[in-house]
């Protein structure tokens, strides 16, 4: 039998070879001759007795085209990527996260509406037990992974709450709950009205948005967050791509369209015989002309870099923070036979402008470093506004403010 299934993975093996062969963005595979690697492979396929073994080869002659993102994942691997990016997942609604210090499973936050959040969990509670089985040393994605299932199934919980009166008394409060299973819309999106006061002594109001993942829904939750607070009279917005690692690139295009006019170049691509085609909008209607401040770091990644250059080189924004991660590069996504998918890099991105992204990153205007602030004053007052991170002690935004401001009186006196 297990013969069998290692001939089958022979065969995803030639498939993926072909899609290699065919789109890949380098014509000389690292320079590499990629037919004998197809022979090589198949006869190490030969002797071995397990599938997984066989897929450890596809990984392996994958591994030697020198780029991370051509890959093959498993069946069950892709469905859980194809969860991520339709935004819809089914399960109760709890982000968790691992203490670093302790090691503890935490609520960071409950879905508005989710099973859990009905069910009144909190954030900040510790995850004891999921089904009766002790949390020690698992890790927070496969607690997760526990976590979620079909809707209309059910599981148990127990948490662990510490309540402190005074700094000084506190009890322990352990108690279990059972959850039904339910989908859960996943928004990308948070947003909040930052309202200051300018030199000349007038009230004024910036939107910060914050965008985590370009997922299905990104765009048009973005043009919702902001036709709100337009209405709001909001004169000026920061939109917040730190650690956003991208997403669906046409999300971020659509993103950019909300911020621009007309039919700027949004960004070209280069592809494997070096022809460079740019992707335009067309008869674009911005929602707001505001100024704009857009923010990132290193953890800015792909769809994040792709918008941030659009907003950039078009003039619409301004950059601060950090040099961004530096994924320029576009995959296909084909399901293979067996259930497998292989991601592809096909061609690259480049800037508006026509600066290379791909390994080198986007340079901010203004350059600033914020470290998540992790004083203990950092933690209560996140407890106390989970919704938006503790935004007037992040060094970022208050440049991002700083830089506003200038824009906005020098545009006042033109």
């Amino acid at each position: 039998g297990d013969q069998v299934l290692v001939t089958e993975v022979q065969r995803t093996l030639v498939e993926a070879w072909g899609l290699i062969r065919e789109t890949f963005v380098d014509p000389t595979f690292n320079h590499q001759d990629w037919d004998s690697k197809l022979q090589q492979t198949m006869v190490e396929m030969f002797p071995l007795r397990s599938a997984d073994a066989a897929y450890g080869k596809i990984k392996a002659m994958l591994s030697t085209l020198g780029d991370p993102f051509t890959r093959i994942i498993s069946p069950k691997e892709y469905q859980s990527f194809r969860i991520g990016s339709d935004g819809n997942l089914q399960g109760v609604g709890l982000f968790i996260n691992s203490e670093p210090r302790t090691g503890h499973l935490v609520v960071m936050s409950c879905i508005e509406g989710s099973p859990a959040d009905r069910a009144g969990i909190h954030e900040g509670e510790e995850l004891v037990e999921i089904n009766g089985q002790k949390l020690d040393g698992i890790d927070s994605e496969a607690a997760a992974q526990k976590l979620r299932g079909r809707v209309g199934t059910s599981v148990t919980v127990k948490l662990k709450s510490v309540c402190t009166y005074y700094l000084h008394v506190s009890f322990v409060r352990n108690f279990e709950v059972k959850l039904p299973r339910d989908y859960i819309k996943l928004s990308p999106i948070s947003s909040t009205i930052i309202p200051h006061t300018t030199p000349d002594g007038r009230l004024a109001k910036t939107g910060y948005v914050k965008l985590t993942a370009f997922s299905q829904t990104a765009a048009s939750d973005m043009e919702h967050a902001v036709h709100e607070m337009e209405n709001q009279n909001v004169q000026s917005y920061i939109l917040d791509l730190r650690n956003n690692p991208g997403g669906l690139v046409k999300v971020g295009l659509d993103v950019a369209q909300l911020w621009l006019d007309g039919d700027e170049t949004l960004v070209y691509t280069i592809d494997r015989e070096g022809v460079t085609s740019p992707i335009n909008m067309i008869d674009g209607h911005a929602v707001t002309h505001d100024p704009l401040v857009v923010l990132v770091n290193e953890g800015s990644a792909s769809a994040s870099e792709i918008l941030a250059g659009a907003l950039h080189d078009n003039g619409r924004a301004v950059l601060v923070g950090r040099r961004t991660y530096g994924k320029g590069k576009i995959q296909s996504v084909t399901e293979l036979d067996d259930g497998s998918a292989l991601f592809v890099t096909v061609a690259k991105y480049l800037s508006p402008s026509l600066h290379e992204i791909d390994q080198v990153g986007i340079t901010p205007d203004v350059q600033c470093t914020t470290d998540k602030i992790d004083s203990l004053t950092g933690e209560i007052l996140m407890k106390m506004n989970s919704s938006v991170p503790l935004l007037e002690a992040d060094s970022c935004v208050m440049v991002a403010e700083h830089e506003l401001e200038t824009k906005q009186s020098n545009g006042a006196a033109s």
